[in-house]
């Protein structure tokens, strides 16, 4: 599927775009007025730690679970271990950072480095990929499947040269054999936001003109 037939949500919408429309993700550096899609920028992704933002679209997230996809080793492990009853434990650090669900749902079908199973992404500048799982291929002798995963927190550790991630408390795991598998949940995601914006808007609405009414 096409990336500009995928539904957006309001704030990935809000990022600025390359020549062809394509929204830049938060943690994306820019090189001569141009992003560079297969590098994971040093200090974007340390300030959306710090600051508790979004990988994709750079805003805050709340307290409370945070999501992220995964590739098809950590979606093979979180089978088993939920096949076999065990709670599952991420011990492995990884330079994906977390983001809110209908940002991941988007990016795990539109971005080509957490889409497509062959994709490597690269720290900032020249940095080669390593073995953390960002840079590892994905699905490489493993199959193409991954996963959108919600775990309750997440934890993080920033060096000098790159950021890593932990997550706790599995909370949601949605494996897909191919990521379009996920545009009724991401459909659905966006209208519950959509609702619950409306009903914000609404009660602040009639709080005010009570206010005003005294």
């Amino acid at each position: 599927m096409r990336f500009e037939q995928v539904p957006m949500p309001d704030e990935v919408g809000e990022r600025p775009r390359d020549d062809r429309g394509y929204p830049v993700p938060a943690i994306t550096p820019w090189r001569d007025g141009q992003p560079q899609f297969a590098l994971t920028d040093h200090g974007r992704s340390a300030d959306c730690a710090l600051e508790r933002r979004c990988s994709v679209c750079g805003g805050f997230m709340p307290r409370g679970p945070v999501w992220r996809v995964v590739g098809p080793a950590e979606s093979a492990a979180i089978a088993e271990a939920l096949a076999a009853g065990r709670p599952y434990r991420n011990l492995a650090p990884t330079m994906e950072g977390p983001g809110h669900r209908a940002c991941m749902l988007y990016a795990s079908m539109v971005c080509p480095y957490l889409a497509r199973p062959n994709a490597r992404r690269r720290l900032t500048a020249d940095g080669a990929g390593d073995g953390l799982t960002a840079a590892a291929v994905r699905g490489a002798a493993r199959g193409g499947t991954g996963a959108v995963v919600g775990f309750g927190d997440y934890e993080y550790a920033v060096t000098a040269t790159r950021v890593l991630f932990r997550f706790l408390d599995l909370v949601e795991f949605r494996p897909h054999e191919s990521a379009d598998e996920h545009l009724p949940e991401l459909r659905a995601e966006l209208a519950r936001a959509t609702g619950e914006a409306r009903a914000t808007g609404e009660a602040g609405a009639t709080g005010e003109a009570g206010a005003q009414g005294r």
